[in-house]
């Protein structure tokens, strides 16, 4: 285990031997670290906080600390991160609160940008991007394949769905459904992630489909409602793409942007 001298590990962590671990950090008694991952100079992990492996953690950040919640009284709430996740300086991921499910958790494969923040019971998916300053707030969950541009902001209890995109600067008080790209603040639809759904090899058919539902949703002057159903009675629903922006939208607790 290469543990730099200066770096302060409580004898209780659960490090993994091949685990790197640079001057000045800190590792309080109930982390564990999984193999192959580095946590650079002055990184501060704590808490009840699971890290899987080859995940890298530069310095300056701050993960598993006590979230910001005046509720929060010191109960033993969780951190879960995956594995192959990259944090950058000075991002804050704050763990859980028993208000909510107890655990904020994070999977595989996201990139959180230098002073990005992951507020108390968030729930991320996979292979996300979160530009620098990007903020989620208490209660926000994230699936999969989302860019967050800088200094975009999550409404606490808000849900961005797969395949989504938010423009730099984006305010967001509402649900964004799957495939959607928003901007401005407040933040406002501004067409579907066409381009993102070319780079991962959609095909043409389904992009026609979902620009149709697109249409239906969001340009013809329906009612919500109304709009939906005409989806669930087109052909187009038949096309698992389709169904599930049709889900992401029927499933919102908060409303979605529009």
């Amino acid at each position: 285990m290469a543990i730099h001298p200066t770096a302060l590990v409580d004898p209780k962590a659960e490090i993994d031997p091949s685990v790197e671990i640079g001057p000045f950090s800190v590792i309080g008694p109930d982390v564990k670290i999984g193999s192959n991952s580095i946590v650079k100079s002055h990184v501060v992990i704590n808490g009840h906080t699971t890290i899987g492996q080859n995940n890298e953690i530069y310095q300056f950040a701050s993960v598993g600390e006590a979230n910001q919640d005046k509720k929060y009284k010191g109960e033993p709430t969780k951190l879960v991160i995956g594995d192959h996740n990259v944090i950058r300086e000075n991002a804050t991921i704050h763990r859980g609160t028993i208000q909510d499910n107890g655990i904020t958790q994070i999977g595989d494969h996201n990139l959180f940008m230098a002073s990005t923040h992951v507020g108390h019971d968030c729930i991320i998916g996979n292979n996300n991007i979160f530009a620098n300053y990007a903020a989620l707030a208490g209660h926000v969950k994230v699936g999969d394949f989302v860019i967050f541009g800088g200094y975009t902001g999550i409404h606490q209890f808000c849900q961005v769905n797969s395949y989504s995109m938010c423009g730099m600067g984006s305010m967001v008080a509402k649900d964004i459904p799957q495939f959607m790209m928003v901007s401005g603040s407040p933040a406002k639809a501004h067409g579907m992630n066409f381009e993102g759904m070319r780079r991962r090899g959609v095909p043409q058919d389904v992009i026609r489909a979902l620009r149709k539902a697109y249409k239906i949703i969001y340009l013809k002057g329906l009612t919500l409602e109304q709009a939906l159903h005409d989806i669930e009675q087109d052909d187009i629903h038949h096309i698992s793409d389709v169904a599930e922006f049709v889900l992401s939208i029927r499933r919102s607790k908060r409303g979605i942007i529009r």
